[in-house]
């Protein structure tokens, strides 16, 4: 412990001197550079998390508002004081004999804290603190925030996060005096009482302390969440920040849909780079400022048009916050959970609170597979919290003090939550609000209860109805599903540590950045497969041509889809070239630093003509199949200016990014001079073979790029052979044919054949060959076969990765048994 006096002064200048006694007592107050860690005790963990930057990572740069805390002692001279604690152990008794209920019992211990007085010991230290503060700050009465902080929270394996209150916007000595007396009052809110009771918890061996601190003005600027991971799926190598416009109690209760920014740690300290994966703009309806007048300290508004329309941080700002996130992570030695803030007189960030990241952080070796085997009707969607799927009867609720009507079991429906749901919340099967993001108290907390979660949907409490039975999905990417009725599902649990090796490298096909870190556990040896069609069809969903020729759009309809959709972006094209960079770079990401094999864009005409203002640039063909796609469109008039936005983006992607593991894939490449023709538009665009060490494969998926194999080597760096579409030419079956589906076999003998030749061709060119088709997921023998044959690489779906790696290991090795 630092000074052993009433109030412990700081070691700077403006010491707290005001009625010290002459003889040593336990300090009352403590200014916030004077605790660390080690005063959890005395201080709780948010005060000492506070210090503990304070001391060790101010000189790293990372900012943190002065103030002072009161201690354990203070809180509990005012119990003993006010003789509290005999008539609070009476009314717990009563709630466990079930002679009270908890609202009437928490209601009676708050009553025993705001109707007793401080004792003038602390009233005075507080008021000398304050004082001092003010001369630190240069301001008359500063307006604080005044912070609750129990000396049990904030443990590594448990979260009181939400539990006691925060007041903001407290002027003026009087003010501060009575936001002390309700912060003790807070240690007995209903949530914190159940909670403590749930936990085990003694509730007198609690203490509070009381944290005291300049209000940041990001009330006249903007706040937010930060975690050191990805809360979602416990995927290490990223930063994930969100960010709304006012003071950042909206974005921590979830009643606003912030923005959402990810940033990849391992390319941080590269200043060159900006390596950003993701920006959602969020719609930021209403924000939290200072009220004008009135009791009320804050008050809830509207945000304008411009204020929605905008992203709250620029990217050297969101570049900051993660640095220091990870400064923050390194020194505490464990993933973190902060709160930042912007003062929008000065313009700096400061981080205002860290404690540890209790829920993707304590993620097992294991890995739950869940998969839907049956269809239903999609009712809303929002953002995916966890991988679980649920099913159950709806409830909706709009106040907590209804919680006597939810049933056990039930899927919770609301527009939003705080930390007086939480009793409620743990009964739940399943959470879905209206508002909120991947970082709101409903998020949160379902993630450390286990339960899964759809955040932020909008629509749900106004389209599901009170029993209907739903289905919530949160196994199908980053965007969660709810479903009409019961629709089956599936559960596998693999325990990752017990999986075989295998010579053989498998990788996995991507379908859509939001997917990609979910499967990060895997023992994958990069992506196999991502389809840049499918980032522009689920992210971007405009055609590239309707973006660099937006005239000769001609359907109004689409004109004003296109103009909501770039709103924010002068140039349209920028807004193509932003979003797909980012989505590769996701996909990148999540196996960095192996490789990600990103396919140049293979839709074919009638799906381009599906995109928003894409009728007007697509011809009709009679065999859509066969005809204007893949490698054909991007040296061709009615193609080429939307083929030089993907080369601006894969660009992006390696050289402001900065993920160098991305090999581009040319698919459908139906003559070497295609090829050339494909390679030469591509070194106009600044993607030249070799350069910065850009390899670029070529599919083989059709019969000439087997017959011709060694003309086809020479001009690429690896091939992935696509068994689909060679199947398809190879047997002259339409794929997508009900009526031929049984003569569709990659295992037919003049499939296997093709593959088993292009194979020793390409080893015997001296290039890599893999195979991304979906054989190998399908068919144990077909994955057997290729490794017999000394394939380099196989991309599976990963719901399949784990049983085809079995198989693997028991080709490679006999004397693994399968399961």
């Amino acid at each position: 412990m630092t000074d052993n006096i009433t109030v412990a002064p700081p070691p700077s200048a403006n010491p707290i001197t005001a009625n010290q006694p002459t003889q040593p007592e336990p300090a009352l107050v403590l200014w916030l550079e004077t605790v660390g860690n080690r005063d959890v005790a005395t201080v709780g963990g948010k005060n000492a998390s506070l210090g503990e930057m304070i001391a060790a990572l101010r000189p790293s740069g990372v900012r943190i508002p002065d103030g002072f805390a009161t201690t354990a002692s203070a809180y509990r001279g005012f119990v003993a004081t006010n003789h509290i604690e005999p008539r609070l152990r009476a009314a717990l008794e009563a709630y466990r004999r079930g002679d009270a209920d908890l609202p009437r019992t928490g209601d009676a211990i708050r009553r025993l804290f705001l109707e007793a007085t401080l004792p003038e010991p602390l009233a005075a230290a507080v008021r000398a603190a304050y004082h001092a503060l003010s001369a630190r700050t240069g301001k008359t009465e500063p307006a604080v925030a005044v912070r609750s902080s129990a000396t049990a929270e904030d443990l590594p394996d448990a979260s009181f996060a939400g539990q006691q209150e925060t007041f903001l916007n407290i002027v003026g000595e009087a003010a501060l005096l009575d936001a002390c007396r309700r912060c003790y009052a807070s240690l007995f809110t209903d949530r914190a009482i159940a909670y403590r009771e749930d936990k085990g918890f003694d509730h007198l061996a609690v203490a509070l302390s009381i944290g005291v601190q300049p209000m940041v003005r990001s009330d006249l600027s903007g706040s937010g969440v930060m975690f050191s991971i990805d809360p979602e799926s416990g995927f290490p190598r990223v930063v994930a920040i969100s960010a709304a416009w006012g003071l950042g109690e909206t974005v921590v209760q979830g009643s606003v849909d912030p923005d959402e920014y990810v940033v990849f740690k391992p390319l941080l300290g590269d200043g060159r780079l900006k390596p950003i994966l993701d920006k959602r703009l969020g719609a930021k309806a209403t924000k939290l400022i200072y009220a004008a007048s009135g009791e009320a300290r804050t008050s809830l508004v509207e945000t304008s048009d411009h204020e929605r329309r905008s992203f709250v941080l620029e990217d050297d700002e969101i570049l900051e916050l993660a640095r220091w996130a990870v400064l923050i992570e390194d020194h505490y030695g464990r993933p973190m959970d902060m709160e930042w803030a912007r003062d929008g007189e000065t313009g700096e960030i400061f981080i205002v609170q860290a404690r540890p990241e209790t829920a993707g952080a304590g993620r097992k070796a294991s890995l739950s597979l869940w998969r839907l085997t049956g269809k239903g009707v999609a009712l809303t969607t929002g953002a995916a919290v966890g991988e679980a799927i649920a099913s159950g009867p709806a409830c909706i609720i709009r106040d907590p003090r209804d919680l006597a009507r939810f049933p056990d079991g039930a899927i919770l429906v609301t527009e939003m939550t705080d930390p007086d749901w939480t009793p409620l919340m743990r009964r739940a099967a399943g959470i879905i609000t209206d508002h909120g993001g991947a970082t709101s108290h409903a998020a949160i907390v379902s993630r450390e209860l286990g339960v899964p979660a759809i955040v932020g949907t909008g629509t749900a409490t106004a389209v599901l109805k009170n029993g209907q039975t739903i289905t919530l999905s949160c196994a199908e990417g980053d965007r969660g599903v709810v479903y009409d009725g019961a629709v089956p599902f599936t559960r596998e649990d693999v325990d990752l540590a017990a999986l075989p090796e295998a010579r053989t490298d498998l990788m996995i096909n991507l379908a859509t950045p939001g997917s990609s870190f979910r499967w990060w556990r895997l023992p994958a040896k990069g992506v196999g497969l991502a389809r840049m069609e499918f980032i522009i069809s689920d992210l971007i969903r405009i055609h590239p041509m309707a973006l660099v020729h937006p005239e000769r759009v001609t359907d109004p309809a689409a004109r004003a889809e296109i103009e909501a959709l770039t709103c924010g972006y002068s140039d349209k094209t920028e807004y193509f070239v932003d979003t797909l960079s980012r989505g590769i770079a996701r996909i990148a990401a999540a196996c960095h630093p192996h490789p990600a094999i990103v396919r140049l864009s293979d839709f074919k005409s009638n799906e381009y003509a599906h995109l928003i203002g894409g009728a007007d640039f697509e011809p009709t063909e009679e065999n859509p199949m066969l005809g204007f796609r893949g490698a054909s469109r991007y040296y061709h008039e009615r193609y080429r200016d939307g083929f030089a936005l993907e080369c601006r983006a894969i660009r992006r992607v390696r050289e402001t990014i900065g993920m160098s593991n991305v090999i581009v894939m040319v698919p459908f490449c139906r003559t070497v001079d295609e090829a050339d023709r494909v390679l030469a538009e591509m070194s106009r665009h600044g993607l030249v073979r070799g350069e910065d060490g850009l390899q670029i494969y070529m599919m083989c998926e059709i019969p000439a790029n087997v017959i011709l194999a060694e003309e086809f080597a020479s001009r690429f760096d690896g091939f992935s052979i696509g068994s689909n579409d060679l199947t398809q030419l190879i047997l002259g079956v339409d794929r997508d044919s009900e009526m031929l589906a049984p003569l569709f076999d990659e295992r037919n003998a003049a499939v296997a054949r093709s593959i088993l030749e292009v194979i020793h061709r390409a080893h015997a060119s001296g290039i890599k060959i893999g195979i991304c088709g979906q054989a190998p997921s399908n068919y144990p023998e077909f994955a057997e076969l290729l490794v017999h044959a000394g394939i380099d690489s196989i991309s599976l779906n990963p719901d399949s990765f784990v049983a085809t790696l079995r198989h693997v290991a028991k080709a490679e090795h006999a004397e693994i048994p399968a399961p």
